[in-house]
């Protein structure tokens, strides 16, 4: 079966996918399509796989430490003061994982509940943009790097 997910992997394999900020142990981690929250970064497994149930223990554990590290790089970049994380699965039948950081400046209601709480025209309304994101690309990807 080829996903979405498989389609993205293959893309930075090649060095073609703009989105895409580095390799990373269990992976790649790329920004996601919409930015509404300024940073919203999936991690990519690689080889790609259905679930983290198809990973054996090692591989699941560097899977989970490299998405804690993702948010790590996310909490020194961005200035956010909590990340999200979800691994679902359900629209993409493959393992992809949501680390989306969240910010004081969010409303409220929308800050305390889940990312997806924004309305489908705030979300997007701010797609990716390889060249206004372009820079925080490179500090995601410096701030990763360090902590492989």
């Amino acid at each position: 079966m080829s996903t979405m997910i498989h389609q993205r992997v293959d893309l930075a394999r090649a060095g073609a996918n703009p989105a895409a900020i580095c390799r990373v142990p269990s992976g790649w981690a790329v920004l996601a399509d919409m930015q509404f929250l300024r940073g919203y970064t999936i991690l990519l497994p690689d080889p790609v796989v259905a679930s983290l149930n198809n990973l054996d223990r090692s591989q699941r554990v560097e899977y989970l430490c490299d998405m804690a590290l993702i948010g790590d790089a996310l909490l020194e970049v961005t200035g956010a003061y909590r990340i999200n994380y979800a691994i679902a699965g359900n629209q993409e039948p493959a393992l992809h994982a949501h680390i989306v950081p969240r910010y004081m400046t969010e409303p409220e209601e929308i800050r305390r509940g889940l990312p997806w709480s924004y309305s489908k025209e705030i979300v997007d309304a701010t797609m990716f943009d390889h060249e206004r994101d372009q820079e925080l690309i490179l500090e995601l990807a410096g701030a990763i790097q360090k902590r492989l």
